[in-house]
């Protein structure tokens, strides 16, 4: 069961003017099942995507990028599921080239206007005969991107996800209300070296298109570069941010303007939200779990500790058995790569409870206040290494029997 996530309600998603959305059966890999998503853009809109950093990244991953780096005005977002197209050499490539041909010649528009997505099963051929047959019940589907057509397509992405996951936010520029609304996916496989296992956001702002890019990019690491669930990370992994730029109001040029900003902190709250539904939504999760790592002396140390922390086996399985084996903690933090850290300094605390004090058991802590922490939903963990001023904030869960059973499973 996911941690404290309910199902998006459609309508608290706010409907994004100049997209339209669809979704269908395709049989990628499972029959009756919603696998296919089209993000239809009317033109003039702007799109911005960060990408997974594995080198092994999947073909769909490969051609979305050199789609973005050509300057191709795009049209057009289709996701499947049930199929990475991932490990599968030129014969993937040509297959996602020929997706994309096939839904550009249906739509009107250019080939390199389409950017493809895919997710599911690694180093099997995608079934692209079952993709151009659906497609004409895809595009009849197309209607205005309201929170239902939202909420579709978050059923339509998911893979081993339990829920859909959809966040919107709603703010006032230039006397115009603006949308900001979302879909990702993902439960496993997750440690997003970038952004997300899936994401897709759009927002009718009018914005110079030259700012939607370091937009998202500071999106991303404040949300999804912030998660992890079992420190893997994806071939396909794409956070997208759409703006179709139908709001109606002056146009946003800088990002540090009040309505920039205004217009960040939206963004980055609804990633924010995304995010942390993975998480809450991992496989086999019963816990959600806030790592704060602060006293650093600059960020990039915090986040090496926080990481180490969120990515421990030892420490995950402690928290899954609600066991305050918390040296399991401090031997983390310990082995992040941190060369010269003076154990005699770190604090620790575990929700209110401070289980360590000058890198030694606080006098004051007793094993049933850990166990009692231990026994919560959510719980937060506070590292302060004491030798600056910088922190950073992680978002993991626990690892339990079932992780490892849906896993062993995948396949099958």
């Amino acid at each position: 069961m996911p941690v404290n996530l309910s199902a998006p309600d459609p309508l608290a998603l706010h409907a994004v003017a100049g997209l339209r959305i669809a979704t269908t059966m395709a049989g990628i890999r499972k029959a009756n099942r919603r696998d296919l998503v089209l993000f239809a853009l009317d033109e003039g809109a702007a799109v911005a995507g960060v990408f997974t950093r594995n080198r092994f990244c999947a073909a769909p991953v490969q051609i979305c990028q050199r789609q973005l780096a050509a300057g191709h005005a795009i049209r057009a977002l289709l996701v499947n599921t049930g199929n990475a197209n991932a490990g599968t050499g030129a014969d993937g490539l040509a297959r996602t080239e020929r997706c994309c041909a096939a839904l550009a010649a249906q739509l009107g528009v250019d080939a390199g206007q389409v950017l493809p997505f895919s997710t599911g099963v690694i180093m099997e051929t995608l079934p692209v005969e079952r993709i151009e047959a659906a497609l004409p019940a895809l595009i009849a589907a197309l209607r205005p991107a309201d929170g239902a057509a939202w909420a579709d397509a978050a059923a339509g992405i998911m893979t081993t996800d339990t829920l859909p996951k959809a966040a919107s936010r709603q703010l006032a520029i230039g006397g115009r209300t603006v949308n900001v609304t979302g879909i990702s996916k993902g439960a496993g496989m997750i440690r997003p070296n970038m952004a997300t296992m899936l994401g897709y956001m759009a927002t009718d702002a009018v914005i110079a298109p030259a700012l939607l890019q370091p937009l998202l990019q500071e999106a991303a690491d404040l949300s999804f570069n912030r998660i992890t669930i079992d420190g893997d990370t994806s071939t396909n992994d794409s956070f997208m941010l759409m703006a179709t730029q139908g709001a109606g109001h002056a146009p946003i040029t800088s990002l540090d303007s009040p309505d920039g900003r205004a217009l960040r902190d939206a963004i980055v709250a609804v990633a924010q939200q995304l995010a942390q539904a993975i998480v809450r939504d991992g496989e086999g999760a019963t816990k959600f779990i806030t790592v704060t790592v602060q006293g650093g002396r600059d960020e990039a140390e915090c986040r090496l500790a926080a990481y180490a922390i969120a990515h421990s086996p030892l420490v995950k399985t402690a928290f899954f058995a609600s066991d305050p084996n918390l040296g399991r903690i401090l031997a983390a933090v310990g082995y992040a790569g941190i060369d010269d850290l003076d154990q005699g300094r770190i604090e620790m605390h575990l929700d209110e409870v401070h289980v360590v004090t000058q890198g030694g058991r606080h006098p004051g802590y007793r094993e049933e206040d850990g166990q009692r922490v231990m026994k919560r939903s959510e719980i937060t963990v506070r590292v302060d290494l004491r030798r600056g001023s910088a922190e950073t904030t992680v978002w993991t869960c626990d690892l339990s029997h079932d992780y490892v059973s849906i896993n062993a499973d995948y396949r099958s």
